[in-house]
């Protein structure tokens, strides 16, 4: 029998996700919040939009509101994927959790540290990981989902899916095989050495973008805040190592340089800087990537400041390693999410 899949939060990625899932005929029921975006995406489909022609197409997937959940008691689902903002994980897993099938569990495909939140509510045994690194997509209205960077195919991995254990099970190695169907995927054994890595990786861009109100590549463009970015990557970095965290690459680049860069070695500085600075037409949707935490701000939604650089900051905190460009940057965020301060790039400059 097929699995059944549950996509509960149908944003820019589950959106993405699930959509792409559904096109590739797995069974998937989304599940939204947003009253006119189940609407929409019954009446016409799901338009998703890449930089492809072969990214471009409309699906029809199942798609429910959150008050109709209790129908899937006739059909239990065999993989959740829960795809909320890190401050709903909570509420999310709860939600789903009652439905799912005996065997079945928890892939939290978010951004942050959310596998212990999730375990809380249905136990570690029915908790798993996928981290997806380097993609960027945005829901930009109803029912229309685009993906802003090239796909990584063979030239980076952006799915990455794990056990907390760090074991490969036979779960991870069938997600690994349905993930590969939207873009590069692999089994990892390192599952929270890759979930701080991303965190360093988003932790320098989201509150960056959301701060200066620029484009993902503008930031980088600019050198004071592209330094600053440097900044928080290296603090980012250097708490994970204090937490005994095993790091990847971010960015393409060894950790150990980035956190060099940060603390004046100039020769890591001009490296670290060459794979930053955007390439001139790399990227023709580049005006408009934006990761997800400038899109909140656009939209006027809570951010996950506090699940990103707040928490490193915490963190930090905790084993003796200050991050002051993280609570700086929480600071701001935190400010325009209140509406006492507007975006703008002078407010790291």
């Amino acid at each position: 029998m097929p699995k059944r899949i549950a996509v509960v939060g149908a944003g820019a990625l589950g959106g993405y996700a699930g959509g792409t899932l559904a096109h590739l005929g797995h069974d998937v029921t989304l599940i939204d919040p947003w009253p006119e975006h189940v609407e929409t995406i019954r009446k016409r489909g799901l338009e998703l939009d890449g930089l492809t022609p072969q990214e471009q197409f409309t699906v029809k997937p199942r798609i429910i509101h959150l008050t109709e959940v209790q129908a899937l008691a006739k059909t239990p689902i065999d993989v959740a994927i829960v795809a909320v903002k890190s401050y709903d994980t909570q509420w999310a897993t709860a939600l789903i959790a009652p439905y799912l099938s005996e065997q079945g569990f928890v892939l939290s495909l978010q951004n942050c540290m959310n596998e212990e939140t999730i375990a809380s509510v249905v136990g570690w045994g029915r908790t798993v990981g996928a981290v997806a690194s380097m993609i960027s997509v945005d829901l930009y209205e109803a029912g229309r989902i685009r993906r802003t960077m090239p796909k990584g195919g063979d030239k980076y991995t952006i799915f990455r899916i794990g056990e907390p254990h760090g074991r490969v099970t036979p779960r991870v190695e069938e997600l690994v095989k349905w993930f590969s169907g939207i873009d590069s995927a692999k089994a990892t054994t390192n599952l929270w050495g890759e979930r701080w890595s991303k965190l360093v990786q988003n932790s320098m861009g989201n509150g960056v973008t959301a701060a200066t109100g620029l484009a993902a590549p503008a930031c980088l463009g600019n050198e004071k805040i592209r330094r600053f970015q440097i900044a928080l990557a290296g603090e980012a970095i250097r708490v994970g190592q204090a937490l005994g965290y095993t790091l990847e690459k971010v960015r393409a680049v060894e950790p150990e340089k980035f956190a060099r860069a940060a603390e004046g070695d100039k020769a890591a500085l001009a490296e670290v800087e060459a794979a930053l600075i955007p390439k001139a037409g790399a990227n023709p949707r580049g005006d408009i990537q934006r990761p997800s935490m400038a899109q909140d701000i656009l939209k006027g939604r809570r951010t996950e400041i506090d699940a990103m650089n707040g928490l490193i900051a915490r963190k930090g905190k905790e084993v003796g390693v200050a991050a002051p460009s993280h609570e700086k940057l929480a600071a701001i965020v935190t400010r325009i999410e209140r509406g006492e301060l507007k975006p703008s790039p002078s407010l790291l400059g």
